[in-house]
């Protein structure tokens, strides 16, 4: 499963598989049973689907259920309520970008691949916050997220935590003061836009640019969730407090920071890195870069 799939399921797999067998038991039975999802241990084995991501999968066709009771399509119990996930592979190892790695990305990437890179770095932001992001909630110091971008469809935040203020470091305030100046200093709109003033297509920015560099430069890609991950290991290393990061990633529950966000490091890294501010300052922007468009 590629490392960029957090909380949902691959779509061509809701949407050709397990959906289009639900709604087809639904709508030709009045009493569909979730046993089409439990007893079809095929599915794992043929998508290569860890027990982690099914599970995920019985929680989206469990909202699909709930909301068809709500509109009175579906009357009884809802199938998916006694389920069972099939056996499967258990789910790999996540990964986490570090300190080191994220300084050799940004030296090496153009724009606007850098400054993006660097904005999921040190702000831990999700995919589709980064690509909603807006020149007017940007103060120098921090920034608010107020909306997601999925595909071509803008949504609200994850959360209400989601909406927080995010704290800036100063290498990234100079990145980006530095790149809004580039492109005739805008005082409001989208912060990354393509082109045509839509959100810019990240998909597209990894494979056109980012994969590229990365072959070039001898630098390994794990996805844009390795980023967020990597903020809170990183401050981890540095001695952060766990409700700190927490504040940091917006998580509305710790333990999905401790548990699933931060991995462990060697006791001695974290004498190597006393602040991420030292680390920062160190690092600095090649000349003329902000004078180049690359997406």
């Amino acid at each position: 499963m590629p490392t960029d799939a957090v909380s949902s399921p691959p779509e061509s797999l809701v949407s050709g598989g397990l959906t289009l067998r639900a709604s087809h038991s639904l709508l030709s039975s009045s009493t569909f049973s979730g046993n089409c999802f439990c007893e079809d241990a095929d599915i794992a084995r043929q998508h290569n689907l860890s027990r982690s991501t099914l599970r995920h999968i019985k929680t989206l066709l469990s909202g699909i259920f709930k909301q068809a009771k709500r509109l009175g399509v579906l009357n009884g119990v809802n199938p998916m309520q006694d389920v069972s996930v099939p056996m499967s592979k258990a789910s790999s190892e996540t990964y986490a970008y570090s300190l080191e790695e994220v300084q050799q990305m940004i030296g090496a990437l153009p724009e606007p691949a850098a400054t993006i890179v660097a904005t999921a770095a040190f702000t831990g932001l999700r995919r589709g916050e980064l690509r909603g992001l807006l020149w007017e909630n940007y103060n120098g110091a921090q920034i608010r997220v107020t909306q997601s971008v999925w595909e071509s469809h803008i949504t609200e935040p994850k959360n209400k935590q989601s909406k927080a203020p995010v704290p800036l470091v100063p290498l990234l305030t100079g990145m980006l003061d530095g790149y809004r100046l580039a492109r005739n200093n805008p005082k409001s709109g989208l912060m990354f836009a393509s082109r045509k003033s839509t959100p810019l297509n990240l998909n597209n920015l990894l494979n056109r640019v980012i994969k590229p560099t990365f072959a070039k430069s001898g630098l390994q890609w794990h996805g844009w969730h390795a980023f967020r991950r990597g903020l809170a290991t990183n401050l981890y290393r540095l001695g952060v407090s766990d409700k700190t990061i927490q504040a940091i990633l917006r998580h509305g529950n710790i333990s999905t920071t401790m548990n699933i966000y931060v991995k462990s490091v060697p006791a001695d890294a974290v004498a190597a890195m006393r602040s991420l501010g030292e680390v920062c300052t160190s690092m600095h922007q090649p000349a003329g870069k902000f004078g180049e468009r690359v997406v």
